[in-house]
């Protein structure tokens, strides 16, 4: 165990915190403007097949929360993989939602935060909520994603894999 353990770790926060109570973050612009950024890409594991993804959020062009990990099924095709992929993204994106609107700061934050994707199968799926014949092998614990964007939490749309900042 490192010297001072946990007490010195407490008491490192708490000169930190002392130094720094007069400084602020500043945005610029009249509102806050949260979007996100999901990708997955295809199976870049060789032993077990299963994709990597991700998602990137950011408020007002600043990077505020990513996350980047192998998922924990093996999807069976790339369209399933940035499904799950957006799935986390939405999660992420709805527990900033209702963080920032706690705060009681920024009205527009009442507006479903933008997801994009590069995915054009992920997209669909997370739209309209109906059974594609090509996609009905997607496990049903995903479609929580079509849940979200029906009511109002998020919203997917397309972004090129040139610009999408989540893109591997």
């Amino acid at each position: 165990m490192r010297r001072g353990g946990a007490l010195g770790a407490v008491k490192s926060i708490l000169k930190y915190l002392k130094r720094t109570k007069d400084m602020f973050l500043i945005y610029d612009g009249g509102e806050l403007i949260l979007e996100g950024y999901s990708d997955a890409s295809f199976q870049s594991d060789d032993d077990d097949a299963k994709f990597q993804s991700g998602f990137v959020f950011e408020l007002n062009g600043g990077v505020v929360a990513w996350k980047s990990s192998k998922q924990d099924t093996t999807a069976d095709s790339t369209t399933e993989a940035e499904y799950i992929a957006a799935l986390e993204a939405a999660k992420e994106a709805v527990w900033m939602k209702n963080y920032i609107q706690e705060l009681s700061v920024v009205p527009s934050i009442a507006e479903p935060v933008v997801i994009f994707g590069d995915n054009n199968g992920a997209i669909a799926q997370a739209k309209k909520p109906r059974s594609h014949h090509r996609s009905k092998h997607i496990l049903r614990r995903y479609h929580l994603l079509r849940e979200m964007v029906s009511r109002g939490d998020c919203r997917m749309d397309r972004v090129s894999s040139a610009e999408n900042t989540a893109d591997y």
